[in-house]
């Protein structure tokens, strides 16, 4: 959970309630019924730690829909909630929906055979589109419970709520990373020889953001701990925050990585993990669990199956890597939720 300064959390009943489409619902036309999706290996972990309430969500969706050339568009998220879990609850079912309409739209504008570029450019503008759909929808979201239209009245309207997103979409031997907040994607290359973070944190004190903050108004000072926007939100960016706009925005940053035959996995985690392992400590022991298959001493029920519309389940090695990605950092006492996805990027099993 992101720290929000001054702000107490509330353990009243929450309703979510999916709030109406602001647009004709396009469910990529490209999909062949009932195609299954190209094979991915992936396994995640959310625990809520030292915390009372669990704010974070994983989103995992194998083959979310089909690209323009026939290829799997496979879509992983962790949602690091903060004021209360509602809006990363809310990003978990409607980014991922507003996301595969939002690619549905860009293929169809594509040419027959479009140049990388030109893809590069749908796959911005899409996620663009589908953070500013789901932060419109964070915007209305209420501690109460309260998810979209009829508007709340409630006393707690006004609370300072919102969601990082680190979303990661696995296309061909692309892979795409967009991200609005201080969540974290970082791969890992040739035996751990090269550890790349494929997003940045957005801190109030990164200077650009700070200059941003800034010329738009806003000010950043230092508060219970930490470096935040008004003396409130320790982050820069996510979705959510009507009362924060317009210093914090929801606009992602992305990445596109072209794979290599040396990738080794890639991860997804929020603070919980990172405020206390390090890119390369985490890189480690991911891949030493997907090198080595399942400690003795740890013991994991089975895989769950897939969800409806899901066509592959998760796989156990990734369950594993990603649960001692978890126990690593609350042995190093983080005092955070923890949620991690573990994708196995050389397909070991």
């Amino acid at each position: 959970m992101a720290s929000v300064g001054g702000e107490g959390s509330n353990n009243r009943s929450r309703r979510l309630v999916r709030a109406p489409r602001t647009r004709p619902v396009i469910v990529c036309a490209l999909r062949a019924p009932g195609a299954p999706a190209a094979p991915v290996a992936f396994g995640s972990v959310a625990l809520s730690g030292r915390m009372r309430q669990m704010e974070d969500f994983v989103a995992l969706r194998p083959g979310l829909c089909v690209w323009a050339d026939g290829s799997p568009v496979h879509f992983f998220a962790v949602f690091d909630g903060h004021g209360g879990p509602h809006v990363a609850e809310m990003c978990k079912v409607e980014l991922p929906a507003a996301l595969e309409e939002e690619l549905g739209l860009a293929a169809a504008l594509l040419q027959e055979q479009p140049t990388l570029e030109d893809e590069a450019d749908a796959w911005r503008a899409a996620l663009r589109r589908a953070f500013q759909r789901v932060d419109a929808l964070g915007a209305s979201c209420c501690q109460c419970g309260n998810v979209g239209p009829p508007l709340c009245h409630c006393d707690l309207r006004g609370r300072v709520i919102g969601s990082t997103a680190a979303v990661a979409l696995l296309v061909r031997d692309q892979i795409v990373v967009a991200n609005s907040g201080d969540s974290r994607a970082v791969i890992s290359r040739h035996g751990g020889r090269d550890v790349q973070a494929l997003s940045t944190d957005h801190k109030p004190d990164r200077p650009d953001e700070m200059q941003r903050i800034t010329e738009a108004g806003g000010w950043v000072i230092f508060h219970n701990g930490a470096t935040r926007v008004r003396g409130i939100l320790a982050m820069s960016r996510a979705i959510g925050h009507r009362i924060l706009k317009p210093e914090v925005i929801c606009d992602p940053e992305i990445e596109i990585t072209t794979r290599t035959e040396g990738d080794d996995c890639l991860i997804l985690a929020s603070d919980g993990v990172w405020d206390v392992v390090s890119n390369q400590m985490a890189c480690e022991v991911v891949r030493q669990c997907l090198d080595d298959g399942t400690p003795p001493d740890l013991h994991l029920p089975a895989a769950p199956a897939p969800a409806e519309g899901q066509h592959q389940q998760s796989s156990r090695r990734c369950n594993v890597a990603a649960a001692a990605l978890g126990r690593f950092a609350l042995g190093r006492e983080s005092s955070d939720n923890i949620s991690a996805i573990v994708i196995d990027l050389k397909m070991r099993e």
